[in-house]
């Protein structure tokens, strides 16, 4: 059996003892972290950095259309006022009450033998109801009846395009006075009619094209 001899023995025991240092073993983890840790915070660097970009993009191209936009708010403000503003008027021109028909209605009742001295009317804003006080006098051989024939000529004709209509006399008075009806004396009487009434009841008529034409257009 040969016999060897390792005369380095303890330089190779003594190198195997550096390789296996904790220290150093713990530099080189220590070492590693550095570099990841590193490489962690460039990365959030570069995505800092694209995101500054990014933002500085928007705000140049916002900085473009601001303008714009400001001026499209204001005339969208501007054609909402103007919008409601023509809703308020159509509103009212639609809700208004017309005394033109009223007042053509009673001239055809109204008999030769018989005259209106004085007409007042209302409008009630709260139900939309309508009252008139009517005063006048009658000739005839019985002017009370002719009084009271008006009275049903009102009532018939205000019926036929309103609604409720209530025609009843306030007063009604002989008068000494005289006058000629086709040349024959007759005697004469005073009266005063109250009327009251509510407004028509059929539907309201569309709106004319021209003006759903410029509604439209506005909006």
């Amino acid at each position: 059996m040969a016999l060897h001899l390792n005369l380095l023995h303890e330089e190779i025991l003594e190198q195997r003892q550096r390789h296996r240092d904790p220290l150093k073993i713990g530099i080189l983890l220590l070492a590693g972290c550095g570099v990841l840790l590193f490489l962690y915070y460039g990365w959030n660097v570069y995505q800092t950095l694209q995101a500054k970009a990014r933002l500085s993009a928007v705000e140049r191209d916002w900085a473009k259309v601001e303008p714009q936009v400001t001026e499209a708010q204001k005339r969208a403000a501007e054609l909402t006022n103007i919008i409601n503003t023509t809703r308020v008027l159509d509103s009212y021109a639609d809700d208004r009450f017309l005394w033109a028909p009223v007042l053509e209605k009673i001239s055809h009742c109204v008999a030769p033998n018989a005259q209106l001295t004085a007409i007042e009317g209302a409008v009630q804003d709260d139900d939309k109801g309508v009252t008139l006080v009517i005063q006048g006098v009658a000739a005839a051989h019985e002017p009370r009846s002719a009084a009271e024939d008006l009275r049903q000529v009102l009532l018939e004709q205000l019926g036929q395009s309103y609604r409720e209509v209530k025609v009843e006399f306030k007063a009604l008075d002989d008068v000494e006075t005289v006058t000629k009806v086709d040349g024959a004396a007759m005697p004469m009487a005073r009266y005063t009619i109250a009327v009251s009434f509510k407004g028509n009841s059929a539907p309201k008529p569309a709106p004319a094209p021209g003006r759903s034409k410029r509604k439209n257009e506005s909006s």
